[in-house]
């Protein structure tokens, strides 16, 4: 398995009924464009339709815990898969993340409030890569990640990887 890392996608609030609300959004789209990537061998990442298989049913198994953090800091956690607040999902856009989050002052001022006044847009996921592949196009070096091996998070972020 490779180094553990991380991405990101746009992201929304909604509330039904007035509440909390949860938090709905794509944590990685599927075959949509990273910005360029790379200090030393410039690069464009894609991530591959069905990339995240193995790492569902690895939670789904009860075999990872999936925390839901602000940007990727655990010391902001505010959902996970193991008491039921995170719920991941893998569909033809990308894996969806739903996330019910913790009806704490602290997570309302630090994710909620920003994430309503549109200061945080972005979702992003903690990953390692199991199986990856390279292609050229146009002159440029695509990564191409066919399968993730494990899933750590998915984050509100401020700063995204991918403009999707």
């Amino acid at each position: 398995m490779g180094p553990y890392e991380r991405r990101a996608f746009p992201l929304t609030l909604r509330s039904d009924d007035g509440a909390l609300g949860k938090l709905d959004g794509y944590a990685a789209v599927y075959e949509s464009d990273s910005e360029e990537m790379g200090w030393f061998a410039p690069f464009i990442e894609r991530i591959a339709r069905g990339a995240f298989d193995i790492a569902l049913a690895r939670v789904k198994a009860g075999l990872d815990v999936v925390s839901a953090l602000l940007n990727h800091d655990a010391n902001y956690v505010f959902a996970s898969t193991a008491d039921g607040t995170l719920d991941l999902s893998s569909d033809d856009h990308g894996l969806r993340a739903v996330m019910t989050p913790m009806d704490t002052q602290t997570i309302r001022d630090l994710v909620v409030t920003p994430i309503q006044q549109g200061k945080i847009r972005q979702m992003s996921f903690g990953f390692t890569v199991s199986d990856e592949h390279e292609e050229k196009r146009d002159g440029k070096t695509y990564r191409i990640i066919d399968k993730i091996g494990r899933l750590f998070d998915v984050s509100p972020v401020v700063l995204p990887a991918y403009p999707a």
